[in-house]
């Protein structure tokens, strides 16, 4: 099978009916080639990485790895489920700040099949201008041609706006610069379902914990439901705990 055929089987997982039988696409988040493997072998049939918790995991802040260590986190997460048959999609931030052609390359390189891309600037945290993103958005498309399942992230909501208009404009604009989904994070419920209703694509929701599940999230109109760096902070509240035990212990 060619990435572009695997990019295809990925990009259907995202049409199918979210309030139906099977309900949204449920994508858990590994940091790793071991979490990955965990939740390949607990069933799920695609995996996209936060890069919160790969950053995590290679000792940096989240927004502050290099971006040759974090190719290579995911090339180890792809190559740990790839004989199962598991599309990866790839939490690459604003792309690193390279070129649409070496972007892509060093992306398809790692043999991940999808992508988010936020439109907050990386080191800046500039929320960068509609068109701006869309202009790299139709770029990246261009150079990928099918071979990538672009995730428009939308930063509106994690600036602090409560309106929904602002979301709605910009995941317009980047579904028709070639976006496959659009990710209005922290959207409350009742923007998600407006933004579901008001674009001609999926749409991915942010599950956070004390939220509503993923279910609840596809009844909003929710296609996509991912975690962010949430099942990373879970579990290292799990390891947390364990080593208090250990300390006591001694």
């Amino acid at each position: 099978m060619t990435t572009t055929d695997r990019a295809a089987a990925f990009r259907a997982l995202h049409h199918r009916d979210p309030q139906g039988p099977e309900g949204p696409l449920v994508l858990p988040g590994p940091w790793d080639a071991a979490t990955a493997r965990i939740f390949a072998d607990a069933g799920f049939r695609a995996l996209a990485t936060p890069s919160a918790g790969v950053s995590a995991s290679l000792g940096y802040a989240d927004g502050s790895a290099p971006a040759d260590e974090m190719f290579a986190a995911v090339a180890r997460i792809v190559r740990a489920v790839a004989a199962d048959g598991i599309a990866v999609s790839a939490d690459v931030e604003d792309g690193y700040g390279l070129p649409a052609r070496e972007f892509v390359d060093r992306l398809l390189a790692t043999g991940a099949v999808g992508c988010n891309l936020e439109d907050t600037e990386r080191g800046t945290g500039r929320l960068k201008e509609p068109q701006e993103q869309a202009d790299w958005l139709a770029a990246v498309r261009a150079e990928a041609g099918d071979a990538l399942v672009i995730n428009a992230r939308v930063d509106t909501f994690l600036k602090g706006a409560d309106d929904v208009e602002p979301a709605l404009g910009r995941g317009r604009l980047y579904v028709a610069a070639g976006a496959d989904c659009v990710y209005p994070i922290l959207a409350p419920g009742e923007a998600l379902a407006a933004l579901a209703a008001g674009l001609d694509a999926p749409v991915n929701a942010l599950a956070v914990r004390g939220g509503p599940t993923p279910r609840e999230l596809g009844a909003l109109g929710a296609a996509r439901v991912t975690f962010g760096g949430g099942l990373h902070r879970e579990a290292m509240g799990a390891v947390e705990a364990i080593a208090g035990r250990l300390g006591s212990a001694g």
